[in-house]
Parts: structure tokens; C-alpha cells; sequence
């Protein structure tokens, strides 16, 4: 009993593998749901107020939640159509001086790192090396973690800012 057996094989395309892209597109999504989420939970007559804390610098919740916002921004301005403006002069409490232009302000850099997390085809794509405005390239991966770092630590920074107020307060109410 000889009998041929003809096996056809076929080419199949692998799927991307965007797993550590998900990964971090998913906490820059947070990013943005935290950062609407202090906006929201703040009264806006004190998101520009200075509330110093030792070890902590003289900054508004208002200013560290843009900076935050703003880092990401940068980068993924950067990455998708390599420009690397500082966001500082449009992101002054003068320019966005009502909770919905922060809104709106908050929505563009949303989109700005959605293009740019479009162009990541696969995870292959973080080792690649990206031109950056501090020196040497760096591989995307290097990129996107240091942005997600400082963006996270200014948050961190009105976090830190909003319990000691509401420690104050508690206090102030203590006999």
C-alpha cells in the first residue's frame, strides 16, 4: 500500500506581537485618566495656587499636572513628526485659564500620543534607535519609559501635594 501524500504547506503572516506596546500604551492612557481625575477633584480658584511642601518645590497642582502632560506630549510630538517643542509656552496658566482649555489642552496631547503610538508596528519597533534633543539616540523603549517616569512623577508630586493639604485641614479642624 504505497500511497503519496501531498502535503501543501502554507505561509502563515505572524500576527505583531504588541504586547509591550499595549503595555505601555495602556499606562500613558492612564496617564491621561489620572491627570483629568486631579483636574476634576481640584477646585479650579486652587489648581494654579502655590502649595510648597518641603522636598517638593514651589509648584501648582495646575503647573505639575501640565508638565506631566506636557512631557508626554513632547515625545510623542517628537516621535511622530520629530519635533521636540518644549510645550512650556502654551501650556502657561495665562493660555489655559479655564478647566475646559485645560480639557481641550489634555485632549490634544491624548491624540498627539495616539498617532504616535499608531506608528509602532510591532514590539521589534522599541529596540530602534530614535534621534532625541538631549544627545545620542536612544532606543524608543529607553524613550517611552523615561516620559512615562517623569509624567508619572509630577502626578506622583500633586498626589503627594493634595494629602498634606488634607492633612492641614484635618488638623486645622482638631481641638
Amino acid at each position: 500500500m504505497n500511497s503519496s501524500v501531498s502535503a501543501h504547506t502554507r505561509t502563515v503572516s505572524p500576527v505583531p506581537e504588541r504586547t509591550i506596546i499595549e503595555s505601555f500604551d495602556h499606562e500613558f492612557a492612564q496617564l491621561d485618566l489620572r491627570a483629568r481625575s486631579l483636574l476634576t477633584s481640584t477646585p479650579f480658584e486652587s489648581f494654579y495656587q502655590i502649595r510648597s511642601a518641603e522636598g517638593f518645590g514651589l509648584h501648582s497642582i495646575g503647573e505639575l499636572i501640565l508638565r506631566s502632560a506636557g512631557v508626554v506630549e513632547q515625545t510623542c510630538g517628537g516621535i511622530s513628526s520629530n519635533l521636540w517643542d518644549d510645550p512650556f509656552e502654551w501650556t502657561l496658566p495665562e493660555t489655559l485659564s479655564t478647566p475646559s482649555l485645560v480639557i481641550e489642552y489634555l485632549d490634544e496631547v491624548e491624540d498627539t500620543r495616539k498617532k504616535a503610538f499608531a506608528r509602532f508596528l510591532d514590539d521589534s519597533d522599541l529596540v530602534k534607535l530614535i534621534g532625541v534633543p538631549s544627545g545620542d539616540p536612544q532606543p524608543l523603549v529607553n524613550v517611552l519609559l523615561d516620559t512615562l517616569l517623569r509624567a508619572a512623577g509630577y502626578q506622583a508630586r500633586v498626589t503627594v501635594i493634595l494629602a498634606l493639604v488634607a492633612k492641614v485641614r484635618t488638623s486645622e479642624f482638631l481641638i
